[in-house]
């Protein structure tokens, strides 16, 4: 089959939770995976009620099997193309093959950037960090380091003191002003000053940070604020405006300021955690059915009154 009422382009929690709803309306729906999701080295995902402590890629095979229950298509593959073509889009996810459909969810995700730190890549998600409210509870009260590289270094600290008591923010060298000094202080969070080298392993466990003077600073974990780059070039294919910090432009369902088109997750919201997303995907849609009943009864209402114009035709 390759005509669908539905693509949804990207398999994780919010493209996955779409097209569930999509299917359950008895739309044909396809969903396309490329099987990378941003969360693939946690061991275990964490706030999403009723699931918390699930393995990310446990609750991925069970959306996909709901999924097929329900009728949808499910194809793993890189989606290279998507564009409209007259009153469809075109979407090509892999291999030579074009699939058309009414409506498009792009729930591709994003990208953690992460500062040039020798060993950070290779720790991230195990003993390096970026969420507190996805790991922060299983490393409570354990040595915190923070990698003050953002400008919302402070901040994060600030909200990463929560789960430790030991918290060092190592920033650049002449980086925080007086009142982020003062702060930092009011709340015992250590600040170390320099150029973070490199994370130290030992054994298989991250046992502090080298900073570039020579200088060790023993932490039994590392966050790091990452900046986020939105995996949106299909969005930016299909003409989706982006606004002036790189996001995708959407109201509050999801939908783009190109008909016919949505994002959801990470995409649309970098701070969308697993459960978040998933909510977006449902809203999405929503919407999305809505859209393609509005649409059901205009074709309905016309092929109505071409049948009444027919009939009177041959009536006369």
């Amino acid at each position: 089959m390759n005509q669908y009422d539905v693509v949804v382009i990207g398999g994780g929690a919010a493209g996955l939770s779409a097209a569930l709803v999509l299917s359950r309306a008895r739309r044909e729906v396809l969903v396309v995976d490329a099987g990378a999701p941003r969360n693939a080295p946690a061991t275990h995902m964490h706030g999403f009620v009723s699931r918390d402590g699930t393995a990310p890629g446990e609750l991925l095979a069970a959306g996909r099997r709901e999924v097929k229950g329900y009728g949808g298509d499910v194809v793993d593959g890189q989606a290279v193309s998507a564009r409209r073509a007259g009153a469809v889009f075109e979407v090509e996810p892999g291999g030579g093959v074009t699939v058309r459909a009414r409506r498009v969810v792009v729930a591709t995700g994003l990208r953690d950037e992460l500062p040039d730190v020798h060993g950070l890549r290779e720790r991230w998600a195990r003993d390096v960090l970026h969420c507190p409210y996805c790991h922060g509870y299983e490393v409570r009260g354990q040595a915190f380091g923070v990698l003050g590289w953002t400008q919302e270094a402070v901040r994060y600290a600030q909200i990463v003191r929560q789960w430790s008591d030991d918290v060092v923010l190592f920033a650049p060298p002449a980086s925080l002003t007086e009142d982020e000094r003062e702060q930092l202080a009011a709340r015992a969070v250590g600040v170390v000053e320099g150029h973070v080298a490199s994370v130290v392993v030992e054994d298989d466990t991250l046992r502090g940070v080298a900073l570039a003077d020579g200088r060790f600073v023993r932490r039994d974990v590392v966050f790091v604020p990452p900046r986020f780059v939105p995996d949106n070039d299909l969005l930016l294919e299909l003409g989706c405006d982006i606004d002036d910090t790189g996001w995708v432009v959407t109201d509050a369902t999801g939908r783009t300021t190109v008909p016919g088109v949505w994002a959801a997750g990470n995409v649309r919201d970098p701070r969308a955690q697993v459960i978040t997303a998933a909510g977006q995907g449902s809203a999405a849609a929503v919407a999305i059915n809505a859209d393609l009943v509005e649409e059901d009864v205009r074709d309905a209402v016309r092929a109505h009154r071409d049948s009444i114009a027919h009939r009177d035709s041959i009536a006369q």
